[in-house]
């Protein structure tokens, strides 16, 4: 072999090692940020006009299989068309100074309803970097949410860091006590978890918590680091985990997950999940005071341990934060 062969031999193989793996890139419209990850499309984020709260939609993993629900941006056979306020992947909260944040569809008319408007968006590197203003009923701000979203492949899975902070703006805040919230996705029909009505589609999901229990009825209102929804799509064996952060507050949090699809964590509905009046898991901020939440949403092939949803938590929790907000 001649030198000149080996040495651009040589070149191709230290660009191939060089090369960025799970390179991210962005395509950007009025209102839409597009994500792709190796050359194809992972999500789309959502935060114009058109959209009630920012959402992420949708979700896939690394084959391309989409593992969130289209509707209510989508009408899909099969689907049940209930909770139209499920949005892909969103954070937000129904009781925030009286205002409702979680269902507020602008078809929906109720004297409670909050709305969130978008300050600067942009892209940065691999992440989405974004300001919102959070305004109650009467149209007065009331939290400003600054958030960083950082996408990234690793091995199989598809991986979103997010970094979220609310700080109370022009007086005092106060986050209600209720199930209806916070971090929360949408899962795909088929990886929901069986129930009572039916439609059409075989559901195969399985809810699991970082204590092994598994199933709505033994995950529901408890605490957990991190809680997967594992299933089957058209015959692949695919999941999701939501990692809790331990610098979060009230860690670990609590989980509103249920059998019909939803994936949230919540550390305010204690009432709700202990089912006791006496337990208060509201939280009041002074202005200027803020609370910043980190999460990982993880999207693996198999099922919580073949694809050690445990072991890929420990290393989460001891990894230095990568997506911090400026």
């Amino acid at each position: 072999m001649s030198m000149r062969i080996q040495a651009c031999l040589l070149a191709l193989i230290l660009l191939l090692a060089c090369s960025p793996a799970g390179q991210v890139k962005f395509t950007e419209e009025d209102g839409e940020i597009g994500v792709h990850i190796d050359g194809k499309p992972f999500t789309t984020l959502y935060y114009g006009d058109g959209a009630p709260k920012p959402y992420l939609h949708p979700l896939r993993a690394a084959s391309g299989t989409i593992v969130t629900r289209h509707y209510p941006m989508e009408d899909i056979e099969g689907e049940r068309q209930d909770h139209p306020h499920h949005r892909g992947l969103w954070f937000t909260h129904g009781e925030v100074n009286g205002a409702d944040f979680w269902a507020n569809e602008p078809d929906r008319d109720f004297p409670r309803k909050g709305t969130v408007s978008p300050g600067e968006v942009r892209t940065e590197g691999d992440s989405i970097v974004g300001s919102f203003v959070w305004k109650d009923h009467n149209g007065k701000p009331i939290v400003q949410e600054d958030r960083r979203m950082r996408f990234h492949a690793a091995g199989p899975n598809r991986v979103i860091d997010f970094d979220l902070r609310l700080t109370a703006l022009g007086g005092e805040v106060h986050f209600g006590d209720t199930k209806e919230g916070t971090f929360a996705i949408r899962v795909a029909t088929p990886l929901e978890e069986q129930h009572a009505r039916a439609t059409g589609v075989t559901r195969t999901g399985v809810l699991t918590a970082a204590n092994g229990k598994s199933g709505e009825k033994a995950v529901w209102g408890k605490r957990s680091p991190w809680m997967d929804y594992s299933g089957e799509i058209d015959g692949e064996k695919l999941g999701i985990a939501i990692f809790d952060h331990p610098s979060n507050p009230k860690h670990p949090t609590y989980w509103h997950v249920r059998s019909y699809g939803l994936f949230a964590a919540n550390i305010f509905g204690e009432h709700h999940f202990y089912a006791d009046d006496s337990k208060d898991g509201s939280i009041t901020l002074q202005s200027g005071e803020s609370l910043r939440f980190l999460y990982r949403v993880v999207i693996h092939p198999g099922d919580v341990k073949s694809a050690d949803v445990a072991g890929l938590y420990e290393k989460y929790k001891s990894e230095p934060s990568s997506s911090q907000i400026e």
